[in-house]
């Protein structure tokens, strides 16, 4: 299609915009959805000691098979104050601290205990159900490196090596305008030729899970003045989204206003449907977006190009977007001139499975909401197979 760029050409063009944002010390507590601009090392060896993997006895394994005297006990969250002597046991608890000349842990079932000795009937071999020192990793080792998204997974293993607190950009933030003088607030009444609004909150939630900070401002009527001065407001942000008005009738106000208010055209219309009156700008610093108004097309904008951008924005090395392999459940028909986004659900089977649903026009929000994956189309001749392996963006 002349004079559009393809999905490949303006995610690359949208991504070498997007210059990292300065970093902040940020608490491990409130990292979570963060991306690290720097590696964390590890504080401590973890374990910081030799642990036991069980509860039993630790012992020196050349003592097995045998019976041997219970020394002493170690309670757990202490060290031993001595040593295993030759031909005894200590009592012990899983991550107990093996006392020194022990080198192996029988468990408990295996053992028999009467009296104050315990009898042991197996061989056991040295390091047997013992926890080396730094096992895990050790002190000044990196526990995780920079560029990843740190997910609630990450932040116990930060915690465990005495990481309090990471460097990461800080959230970008963003401003979400939606303009039409047809946009109604949900609790209104709604008079002939109106509809609900429903792009901001649905944008917002989208921008949130990708880290953001997202300032949602009133809609804009379809009015230059006021498209003038929201627009100004929302290009203090670091990223600027609306949504509306980058078709070519009369009342989308959106490329003129960009442009008056000094906003340098990157593109304008992607070979993608839904979405192809997609637009993207900068000004100085600020990234500006400016989706379609048809929620669908708003929705994959907002996937397939803001969400990456945001992530690229925060030093992410992989921002997306982030696309998982599974295979097509029916035939889907190829557009020659555009990549396309098809609503699918998903099923397992020995693969993930995904079936397009019904109505995919691209204002068809509610039908939207029973699909769970979008299915990435390539542009082309003819159709995608049944059975075809595909890559697809979840909606969950």
């Amino acid at each position: 299609m002349p004079g559009l760029l393809t999905l490949e050409q303006a995610l690359e063009a949208v991504l070498a915009r997007a210059s990292v944002l300065p970093a902040a010390e940020v608490a491990v507590a409130d990292a979570t959805g963060r991306v690290l601009l720097e590696p964390a090392y590890a504080r401590v060896d973890l374990p910081p000691f030799a642990s036991s993997a069980m509860d039993g006895f630790a012992v020196r394994a050349g003592d097995t098979p045998g019976e041997l005297e219970i020394a002493f006990r170690i309670a757990t969250g202490r060290a031993a104050e001595r040593s295993v002597p030759p031909g005894a046991a200590a009592g012990i608890s899983t991550g107990g601290a093996v006392p020194a000349g022990a080198d192996a842990v029988v468990p408990v079932e295996d053992a028999s205990e009467e009296d104050g000795r315990v009898r042991i009937v197996d061989a056991i071999e040295p390091g047997r159900h013992v926890r080396p020192r730094g096992g895990d990793v050790r002190e000044g080792e990196a526990v995780l490196e920079a560029g990843i998204v740190v997910r609630p997974r990450h932040v116990g293993s930060l915690g465990a090596a005495g990481i309090g607190a990471v460097t990461c950009a800080r959230r970008p933030r963003v401003a979400v305008i939606a303009t039409g003088s047809e946009l109604r607030d949900a609790d209104a009444k709604l008079a002939p030729g109106e509809i609900y609004e429903s792009n901001r909150a649905m944008l917002a939630a989208a921008f949130v899970r990708a880290g953001a900070d997202v300032e949602v401002l009133p809609v804009v009527e379809d009015d230059e003045s006021a498209h003038r001065a929201a627009f100004e407001r929302g290009l203090q942000a670091d990223v600027l989204v609306s949504s509306g008005g980058v078709s070519m009738g009369t009342q989308d106000l959106v490329r003129r206003v960009e442009s008056e208010l000094g906003v340098e055209e990157v593109f304008w219309g992607v070979a993608l449907k839904p979405g192809k009156p997609l637009s993207f700008g900068v000004r100085d610093e600020t990234l500006v977006f400016g989706l379609p108004g048809n929620p669908v097309s708003a929705l994959v904008g907002s996937l397939v190009f803001v969400s990456p951008a945001l992530l690229a924005l925060q030093g992410a090395s992989d921002p997306g977007p982030p696309f998982l392999p599974g295979v097509s459940g029916r035939a889907m028909r190829r557009n020659a001139a555009r990549d396309e986004f098809v609503r699918a659900r998903r099923r397992i089977e020995d693969a993930v499975l995904l079936d397009p649903v019904t109505g995919q026009e691209s204002h068809m929000i509610v039908r939207a909401a029973s699909a769970d994956a979008l299915v990435h189309v390539p542009r082309g001749e003819g159709e995608l197979a049944e059975g075809s392996p595909v890559r697809y963006l979840s909606l969950d």
